[in-house]
């Protein structure tokens, strides 16, 4: 993730081809030392393509990346099982608090 990102630094910079050089330096500058044979592949990947569509590309397949949220639960018709509700539960967590002395008191 280093190289794409330092990669992505050199090239909304202005410059539109990043040399493993820029790379490095980018690199170097906050103390990570680069694996060639990393660097060298992530050129290779990106070297020639528009920035600006490869993000959107990757936006795209992010999208279908499961989040990790809550899962919706649902009853089959006619069923008797009761449908989850997560807003309760958030308004009963979230309850008044006041700082005083550097201590937190829940007020009920």
């Amino acid at each position: 993730m280093h190289y794409v990102a330092s990669y992505l630094l050199a090239a909304l910079g202005g410059n539109a081809s990043p040399s493993a050089k820029d790379i490095k330096k980018i690199l170097d500058s906050v103390g990570i030392e680069a694996d060639d044979d990393r660097l060298n592949n992530v050129i290779s990947e990106l070297n020639g393509k528009n920035i600006e569509d490869v993000i959107a590309q990757g936006v795209g397949k992010l999208a279908s990346v499961p989040a990790g949220g809550a899962v919706a639960v649902s009853a089959a018709p006619g069923s008797t099982a009761p449908v989850a509700s997560f807003a309760p539960a958030a308004a009963e967590e979230k309850k008044d608090e006041k700082k005083e002395e550097g201590r937190v008191r829940r007020v009920r």
